[in-house]
């Protein structure tokens, strides 16, 4: 009998459209889920009058907070896509150690991210821009140490402006 019903059900051509309908939205959830990228956001600023902007792009994710927080820094340390905006390190500024324990992310920059790129303003700029991402993106972060050259950097007035390193409203 309920085979009968069923049968019933989905001759009827606008039944059979929300059936089509139900079964595209599954198979597009299930590639999201299967492609295992996680959308993340990047902020650079423009070149010409140093506005900010906000870039899009989709990584992979990994399945371990520390990797995935490590992809995003060297996103960041590569640039924007677009030419009209300005990189926020020096080519070649690289990740020299890298560590996330227990919410607390630690940076090691080389010495070429303590040089601003001539488009953008400081070297506090951009490391105050990259602190906010990490931030912003892994609301599980509670507090994010930048080193360059081993030496600890503007370690004060990212207190001040992040307060309670616990509390990522401000970002």
């Amino acid at each position: 009998m309920s085979a009968n019903v069923f049968a019933a059900f989905f001759r009827k051509r606008r039944n059979r459209r929300v059936l089509y309908l139900m079964l595209i939205c599954l198979a597009a959830l299930g590639d999201y889920l299967h492609s295992g990228l996680v959308r993340r956001t990047f902020v650079f600023y423009a070149t010409l009058n140093a506005t900010i902007v906000v870039e899009e792009r989709f990584l992979h994710r990994s399945g371990d907070r520390e990797t995935d927080i490590r992809r995003y820094v060297d996103e960041v340390l590569l640039g924007p896509k677009s030419q009209e905006l300005a990189l926020l390190f020096y080519r070649g500024t690289r990740v020299h150690t890298f560590m996330y324990r227990q919410g607390v992310v630690f940076i090691n920059l080389t010495y070429t991210g303590a040089l601003p790129p001539p488009e953008l303003g400081t070297a506090f700029d951009s490391l105050l821009t990259l602190n906010k991402g990490i931030r912003r993106n892994f609301s599980y972060v509670k507090d994010v140490r930048m080193f360059i050259g081993g030496n600890q950097v503007f370690f004060n007035e990212f207190r001040e402006i992040f307060g309670n390193s616990a509390d990522n409203s401000k970002t």
